[in-house]
């Protein structure tokens, strides 16, 4: 007897592929960006919950409307939309991921010059380095870390037409998070 995926997973898919309508000042869609930020991720040998945060991160883009440079706020309302179907360890980093940026940007001296024009124009639009208070308290987060390593993996995952492995790819892993 086979059990078909919750529904809940094929909408999620869906909204996933959905993202190839999305841009945010790239040189690629936000579901070629997830993708690669997902595959650098696998390829780190990441805990599964953390692949499939690195999958979701820019979910929110597909949320809510976007300026040139996407959805502003796409890392709390991608968390929160992602909250109903998943647990903590994915939807903390998702959340995370754009201080992370900020507290990257504050504390590692080469890390702005790494960024590409979109991330840093989205970093002045998000509010810049954090300050050394910021930073601190940003670094007491229960999940800092892993917003910091999802971070690194968005950053590398920006390439034009890279192959990397397909939505489906990543289904197993959705099926077993969804709580």
């Amino acid at each position: 007897m086979t059990s078909e995926p919750p529904p809940t997973v094929d909408a999620l898919c869906e909204l996933l592929a959905s993202l190839a309508q999305h841009a945010y000042g790239e040189d690629l869609d936000v579901l070629a960006h997830s993708l690669q930020t997902a595959a650098h991720a696998e390829r780190s040998g990441a805990a599964d919950d953390l692949v499939v945060a690195a999958l979701f991160h820019d979910v929110g883009h597909g949320l809510g409307d976007p300026t040139e440079w996407g959805v502003l706020d796409h890392s709390t309302t991608g968390a929160r939309y992602l909250a109903r179907w998943f647990g903590p360890t994915i939807t903390e980093p998702v959340r995370l991921h754009v201080q992370a940026k900020r507290y990257l940007v504050a504390t590692d001296s080469g890390y702005r010059n790494r960024l590409s024009r979109a991330s840093l124009e989205s970093l002045r639009l998000q509010g810049g380095p954090f300050d050394e208070e910021h930073a601190a308290r940003f670094a007491r987060e229960r999940f800092a870390a892993d917003a910091v390593t999802l971070r690194r993996w968005d950053d590398a995952g920006k390439v034009p037409d890279d192959e990397v492995p397909p939505i489906e790819h990543y289904r197993p892993l959705i099926e077993a998070a969804v709580v």
